[in-house]
């Protein structure tokens, strides 16, 4: 997926995912996370989501990073934020109180950049990409955030019937992507109402990715 691909679905609004209120799983299954006041999450390719806000709300520090400017303005503007914003590398960086947003390819962060984290928060992020930028996101992800432990919420449909996004993310590729450094939780599937679009059976899945003892970045 190029840039230009989701430049042009922010600037026509075409935004289905985007959820009008805190992601029901996240709700859920939050507290599994076992994150402590002013621990840090990571939110990759976060779009204008109103799950950041309820991030925010439970005390922890937020940082996130999405490719449209016009996603991370109205962000800003539905928290009610005037950020300030600086040149960091390639990337902009948006900020206001225990709030950091990346504007910009996330294949172009650094670690040094962004800090450490308790947790990643992956909603939007996975299920974006073509299998091949997934292989290259998920080793970008674990260069940068080690083996921080990981809630991620995904579809698994027939991908014959339907072009992504969302793709489908099958178990066994979760595990070829994570299995050998995390153990993998299914918290719970659940059958799509009324199907992937309307029309394709699909279900949801929430994992929690809980890393191994003593695993090493995959770099």
């Amino acid at each position: 997926m190029e840039a230009e691909f989701w430049y042009k679905r922010w600037e026509n609004l075409e935004i289905g995912f985007h959820e009008e209120f805190p992601n029901p799983f996240l709700v859920e299954y939050f507290s599994k996370l076992q994150l402590q006041a002013k621990g840090t999450i990571f939110v990759p390719l976060c779009g204008k989501t109103k799950d950041i806000s309820w991030l925010l709300e439970r005390d922890l520090q937020v940082v996130a990073v999405e490719l449209s400017p016009l996603a991370i303005t109205q962000l800003f503007t539905d928290l009610k934020y005037s950020p300030e914003r600086t040149q960091v590398g390639n990337l902009t960086l948006w900020e206001a109180p225990n709030l950091k947003v990346f504007e910009g390819d996330i294949f172009q962060l650094e670690k040094e950049q962004i800090g450490s984290f308790d947790a990643i928060y992956d909603r939007a992020a996975l299920v974006a990409l073509p299998y091949g930028m997934r292989v290259q996101y998920v080793h970008k992800l674990r260069s940068l955030t080690d083996t921080a432990k990981i809630l991620l919420i995904c579809f698994e449909y027939d991908q014959s019937l339907a072009s992504g996004p969302p793709f489908s993310i099958s178990e066994e590729e979760i595990r070829s992507h994570y299995g050998q450094n995390f153990e993998l939780n299914l918290f719970t599937e659940m059958t799509l109402t009324g199907g992937l679009r309307g029309k394709i059976p699909a279900k949801e899945k929430v994992w929690y990715l809980e890393p191994k003892p003593q695993a090493s970045p995959k770099i």
